[in-house]
């Protein structure tokens, strides 16, 4: 497991690469205080992001779903929800891990719409 994941004060990835700063047009603030970040990304059909992070933990809520690709800023397919057991019952709630640079890809018919809440502080 990466350090990261571990201590969420570990973040080796510059502010630029925030998915506010770096993929903008796909990610809009909701709220944030000192406790969560609340994010709603929306990629359209065909769309992929530029290359950003995600600093802390989330709880995502899926408000409409699209399969994706999900690749590192090489590259490399880190996820395919096609390829996946996991998202073949096209969950509404899902958990996330912290995740490095990363682009992604809505290669699905439909809008990939989710709310995010990002979990600042670190589990007790």
């Amino acid at each position: 497991m990466e350090n990261y994941i571990k201590d969420p004060h570990i973040w080796p990835w510059p502010d630029s690469l925030d998915a506010l700063v770096a993929a903008p047009d796909h990610h809009k603030l909701f709220m944030e205080n000192e406790r969560v970040r609340v994010l709603e990304t929306l990629i359209p059909p065909g769309e992929t992001t530029p290359v950003h992070t995600h600093r802390w933990p989330s709880i995502y809520v899926i408000l409409s779903w699209s399969d994706f690709l999900r690749t590192d800023d090489q590259g490399n397919v880190m996820a395919d929800s096609r390829q996946s057991k996991a998202l073949a019952a096209r969950p509404s709630v899902l958990w996330g891990e912290a995740l490095p640079p990363h682009a992604l890809e809505n290669v699905g018919d439909q809008d990939l719409r989710l709310i995010s809440v990002e979990l600042k502080e670190p589990s007790s």
